[in-house]
């Protein structure tokens, strides 16, 4: 129940503010409510927009963009196009709340918009007047009032009926179920244009149409939940009463309608699906029988390796926000009982797991382009007349071999007897050279040997020393790879089916060669792809790449640990390919979008 409550509240939570990379106070936190994530009107001239913070009369304004919210009229935009299905403003807490979605319209520069903070460009000056009521038509002078007429006193006057604007001519529901999202959509159909109200209860909500006739109804839906429809001399109610869910109400013209979306999920134990009308840009889905692709537009979106701590495991969802990306896939082989990979893992330049020199790799350069080949990279020191290949890459000294780790601020290296160097990335000598247990910092390569077997090696600080990562390839430009993962095997190369057990040790007769859910990171129609195979073996799952135009893939871990997330989906629940809810990992591969300025 507390990951259902979880899911349904949204999975982007409330967020910490920055201006010009200075934190605000807590009380300036975004808040996220049905429409989405949304931020007090009272703060917004700290980003240089001035207000009116009425919740009868709200004005916006940034230069000489402006938008304006009534209940009666709703949004209006002035300067600018009016966004589609703005999200009303909320009161909560005594505060009056603006949809993001509004300061994004009106211009207001987002500096950094990451799962743990919204950092805000500071503006050029901060308005101190709030602005006036919004301008409104001059009404002709009312006829002169008759004087009153001596009697009795009169009693309490009753509110005089609303005179008749529209008719609610038809109510339909319509419900769907993807996966175990349920979308429910009740649609009220009228006659003329008229200004609506929204009411939220507990469970459920009430829409107040004011002029509105209807007949009074009450009926029970195929979901569960109740509508009906109350009629009084000021107009109409429409009550939908639900047992959950999250409801978002927008209008429709030609004819009039006012449309409410109830998004539930039903069953948490089942992962929520996929939602192929609301993508992310860039982003496109394919389903050919078992077989599901998502590629990504390589001008929008970086591939990277994403690494939980070491020793840790993380859902990929969790690996995929950490670093603000868009989608993400599970990534190689590990071992379930330490949570280390048992293969190749590179990030960032630094290689991190050392390779077993015979599976399948992918790699990504700089620039987004995938690799896919047999490299069997090693790290290299190199110093005046010497230079000395690393035996193995791990945390745990041995004082028989020449071992690195790369440092992550807790992890502990080195022994009594054997000597522990650091070196900076792309330095050319020793930072500081130690002996017993250290632990090197995050990002610092540390190098542990025994002085007697590598008497070359340097021992003091400030000594030459080059590390070298030599990829000791010819397959592809590993040399120009940023992140890269091991897994296998290779399913196609050059658009045919490439598989070769043999060659990379599988033992096709052991589990990790049985029919079972797959995923793969391949590359269609020139774009990165993340590939997932609802059932077979791997043999199946290279052929039914190689048939949908698949180029170059390699499997990833699959079974247990298969995993296919996109961000956004039904409610924002987010969405997987996977139907079923897969184990935690190590290491995933994420799609991150890039800066604009680097899409040029």
């Amino acid at each position: 129940m507390a990951l259902l409550g979880a899911l349904l509240t949204g999975l982007a939570g409330a967020r910490p503010v920055a201006i010009g990379g200075l934190v605000q106070s807590s009380a300036v936190d975004t808040r996220v409510f049905v429409g989405g994530e949304a931020l007090p009107v009272w703060t917004l001239p700290r980003l240089g927009v001035a207000v009116r913070n009425d919740p009868q009369d709200v004005r916006l304004q940034l230069g000489t963009r402006e938008l304006r919210y009534s209940p009666a009229a709703g949004w209006r935009a002035i300067g600018l196009p009016l966004p589609t299905r703005l999200p009303v403003p909320e009161l909560a807490g005594g505060s009056l709340y603006v949809p993001l979605a509004a300061l994004t319209a009106l211009g207001v520069l987002v500096l950094a918009d990451t799962p743990s903070l919204l950092d805000f460009a500071a503006p050029v000056s901060v308005p101190l007047e709030t602005l006036p009521p919004s301008p409104v038509a001059v009404a002709s002078a009312p006829a002169p009032t008759p004087a009153p007429v001596p009697g009795p006193t009169p009693g309490p006057t009753p509110p005089a009926p609303t005179l008749p604007s529209a008719t609610l001519t038809t109510l339909r529901v319509s419900r769907t179920l993807h996966r175990t999202v349920e979308v429910q959509r009740v649609v009220v159909e009228l006659s003329g244009s008229v200004a609506h109200t929204v009411t939220r209860e507990a469970h459920g909500l009430v829409v107040g149409l004011p002029g509105v006739t209807a007949a009074p109804s009450t009926q029970t839906l195929e979901s569960g939940d109740t509508l009906s429809v109350l009629s009084s001399p000021q107009g109409t109610t429409v009550r939908l009463g639900t047992g959950g869910g999250r409801s978002e109400i927008f209008t429709l013209d030609n004819p009039p309608r006012v449309v409410i979306d109830t998004t539930t999920y039903t069953d948490s134990r089942v992962p929520p699906p996929v939602n192929p009308d609301t993508l992310p840009e860039g982003v496109t889905y394919r389903a050919v029988g078992k077989l599901h692709l998502l590629s990504f537009d390589p001008a929008r979106y970086q591939p990277r390796v994403v690494s939980a701590p070491a020793g840790k495991a993380s859902g990929v969802a969790d690996l995929v926000r950490s670093v603000g990306g868009v989608a993400g896939v599970n990534g190689g082989y590990f071992d379930p009982a330490s949570n280390l990979p048992v293969d190749l893992v590179a990030v960032g330049g630094l290689m991190t797991a050392g390779s077993l020199e015979k599976r399948a790799t992918l790699g990504f350069t700089a620039q987004g382009e995938a690799l896919f080949g047999y490299p069997k990279p090693r790290y290299v020191l190199s110093g005046p007349e010497f230079s000395v290949t690393v035996n193995s890459i791990r945390s745990r000294p041995d004082g028989t071999l020449l071992t690195a780790f790369v440092g992550d601020g807790t992890t502990r290296v080195g022994a009594d007897l054997l000597t522990t160097v650091f070196v900076a990335p792309g330095a050319g000598s020793v930072a500081r050279a130690l002996t017993g247990v250290v632990v090197p910092p995050e990002g610092t390569l540390a190098f542990t040997f025994d002085p007697a077997r590598f008497p070359q090696l340097p021992r003091t600080a400030g000594a030459p020393l080059t590390v070298g990562l030599n990829w000791r390839a010819a397959d592809a430009p590993w040399e120009t790879a940023l992140d890269a993962l091991s897994a296998g095997p290779l399913l196609v190369q050059g658009g045919r089916v490439a598989i070769n057990a043999q060659r990379e040790g599988f033992n096709t007769a052991a589990n990790i060669w049985r029919p079972t859910r797959q995923v793969a990171l391949g590359t269609l129609g020139a774009q990165p792809t993340i590939a997932y195979f609802e059932h077979g073996t791997p043999e199946a799952f290279a052929a039914a790449l190689a048939a949908a135009g698949v180029r170059d893939a390699v499997r990833l871990d699959s079974g247990s640990s298969a995993t296919a997330y996109l961000t956004g989906g039904y409610a924002s629940l987010g969405g997987y390919l996977n139907t079923v809810w897969s184990r935690t990992v190590p290491n995933a591969v994420v799609f991150v979008p890039r800066a604009p300025d680097a899409r040029k």
